[in-house]
């Protein structure tokens, strides 16, 4: 008899379209949540959109960022608790979104995403990337009660921004690969219609690359469309494995060992091309990744990520040692491997 019992945990509310901003304590309304809220944001985004968010909700109190860490989760804490907070509204890109996601799990509290930023799927994952000196951690959390994305906003953020988040939704393809690998040769659980959701994410992004343009709200669309699905996909699966494979674990390491060079997403597509050579070989679907995030304008070589190729290499050849994840990696891949996968595909 299949007794086995499933608990997933989905946004109740996704809002996203033009000007949907002005439409947050509304969608607020919709959650029936007691208590006042708590805003957390960062300098810039509370800049650009504080001022519309406050306007919403009466004598708000809030906290801004400068960095996520977990000593900035322990500031929100502290401050919601002195606050009487009720739920947190996190408002920016991901320090804000990651910390109070975090912050929210310690108070036992929902929270609201409120992305001014579609730089990655964190904007409605269960799961909290906050760094720790030269590692980062990923901790699990709930997601999201609702997410408000704004396009009229996320379209006038810095398009880099937007790049790393279209690479990290492309490098799906890898990851899901990972995961289908370790489910068939180590008995790793696999969710088909995780698997399904995530490489279609993937696919659509490929798939209107040539329509992802800077200043264009549609773009901002389809990509945050795409990163919702995403962070969908990895609450069915109950773990990152949707989104994260061995294409993650060598922007950790880069992290590492070549800290602050480039960004999260971006470094993610880059090891996603290599990964893909390395899953299906020359012939393999390297480049059909490699094309779309050029044509998004998303770095596909080393130099273009401000990383000198022995770094690549040594980040390639070590990122197995990243955690206990079996990926396409197994257990190391020679530097004469790596060597290869990084020419062939051009990223060296």
């Amino acid at each position: 008899m299949f007794d086995k019992s499933t608990w997933i945990k989905l946004p109740r509310n996704v809002l996203q379209g033009h000007g949907v901003l002005d439409d947050l304590s509304a969608a607020v309304d919709e959650l029936y949540l007691s208590g006042d809220p708590f805003l957390v944001t960062s300098p810039s985004p509370d800049r650009i959109a504080g001022d519309r968010v406050r306007e919403q909700f009466d004598g708000i109190s809030s906290v801004s960022l400068d960095r996520a860490s977990f000593e900035s989760v322990e500031r929100v804490v502290d401050a919601a608790r002195e606050a009487d907070a009720g739920y947190l509204i996190a408002l920016g890109g991901g320090k804000p979104i990651d910390v109070a996601k975090m912050a929210s799990d310690r108070l036992d509290c929902g929270f609201i995403s409120v992305p001014t930023a579609a730089s990655h799927d964190g904007i409605v994952s269960g799961r909290s990337s906050i760094p720790e000196g030269d590692t980062r951690h990923s901790v699990a959390a709930d997601p999201p009660l609702a997410v408000v994305a704004d396009t009229e906003l996320l379209a006038e953020a810095p398009w880099e921004l937007t790049t790393a988040g279209c690479a990290d939704i492309i490098s799906n393809y890898t990851a899901v690969k990972d995961w289908e690998l370790a489910h068939r040769l180590k008995n790793v659980e696999y969710s088909e219609y995780a698997g399904a959701l995530s490489q279609m994410t993937a696919e659509m992004l490929v798939g209107s690359a040539d329509s992802i343009k800077p200043g264009l709200e549609e773009s901002a669309w389809i990509v945050t469309k795409a990163l919702v699905s995403s962070g969908v996909a990895m609450s069915i699966a109950g773990s990152s494995r949707p989104a994260s494979g061995a294409e993650h674990l060598f922007s950790h390491q880069l992290d590492r060992i070549a800290p602050g060079r480039a960004l999260h997403g971006h470094q993610v597509g880059v090891g996603s091309i290599m990964t893909e050579y390395f899953h299906s070989g020359a012939r393999g679907e390297w480049t059909d990744i490699r094309d779309a995030l050029s044509t998004m304008g998303a770095p596909t070589t080393a130099d273009e990520l401000g990383i000198d190729g022995e770094t690549i290499i040594e980040a390639l050849t070590t990122a197995h040692e990243i955690r206990d994840r079996y990926t396409i990696l197994g257990n190391g891949v020679s530097e004469e491997a790596a060597i290869e996968a990084a020419t062939i595909t051009g990223v060296i």
